[in-house]
């Protein structure tokens, strides 16, 4: 009887299953002579966005330095945080093809509703979970938060996506498109969680086209996000990837398993 060891060649193929990153893929071109943003390529005026931008989140890691009681508090947090989100969106509204805004923007707007943001019902926090800053927020505030935190991810990754994998881009887009996409992707992640408990429900404005979504649907979309955070430098993202996709999970134990069964029975039908 042949041996039921499975050949490296076997392993390869159920890697590719299972691995949802390992599709042939052009490596990301990474060129330090072209504009830091594709958008803002006038080097003076870049650096004036950013140093506002480096200004209000420099304002927000200080409010979590208070949070943390490394420093004496100066006023509510909460309130500090959303003053932070005001003059990001006066940001974005002057640089509305400013990608980076938009991106930190989002994880303003997760840090003070949470990332159970898109979920109505069982309030129960998974483990590891941030408690959010505003814990008595509206269902109005809260649909009209989620479809700025979408609708900012979303636009950031169309703004800084190359038209073609060949085309090069900056460390700082690439570092830009990273955060986003694992951004969005942990918002999925953390969703298709909370929606497999009792009693929970969508909260979404009906615009978004995750309105319609399964678990199932957000899972899939988690693992994809979390490989392209990958694909753009994030290793926790790519790490998560796999881990996030319970198709690509199943598939490879079933198939896995099956030749497993072939082969211990010799390959005899």
């Amino acid at each position: 009887m042949p041996s039921a060891s499975l050949t490296n060649h076997d392993l390869f193929i159920l890697e590719k299953i299972k691995d949802p990153e390992s599709g042939p893929s052009a490596p990301v071109l990474i060129d330090s002579s072209i504009p830091r943003d594709p958008h803002i390529i006038d080097d003076a005026v870049y650096q004036k966005v950013t140093r506002l931008e480096r200004a209000i989140i420099s304002s927000m890691q200080d409010v979590e330095l208070q949070i943390a009681n490394l420093k004496p508090v100066v006023s509510d947090p909460l309130a500090q945080y959303l003053l932070s989100v005001e003059r990001l969106g006066e940001l974005v509204e002057e640089y509305p093809d400013y990608a980076s805004a938009r991106n930190n923007r989002a994880q303003a707007l997760r840090r003070v509703y949470g990332d159970r943001i898109l979920v109505k019902g069982n309030s129960e926090n998974l483990k590891d979970e941030a408690t959010p800053l505003d814990s008595e927020a509206s269902d109005e505030d809260l649909k009209a938060a989620s479809y700025t935190i979408l609708d900012d991810l979303s636009g950031a990754i169309s703004l800084l996506t190359p038209a073609t994998p060949f085309m090069a881009i900056s460390s700082q887009a690439a570092k830009t498109l990273s955060q986003a996409y694992t951004q969005r992707g942990a918002i999925y992640h953390l969703t298709a969680k909370h929606l497999s408990k009792q009693d929970t429900g969508l909260r979404i404005d009906p615009r978004r086209t995750e309105t319609n979504w399964s678990v199932v649907d957000f899972e899939e979309n988690a693992s994809r996000d979390f490989m392209m955070g990958g694909r753009y430098g994030n290793e926790i993202a790519k790490a998560l990837a796999v881990s996030a996709n319970p198709t690509a999970k199943l598939c490879g134990e079933m198939v896995r398993e099956a030749m497993r069964k072939e082969y211990a029975s010799g390959g005899v039908s």
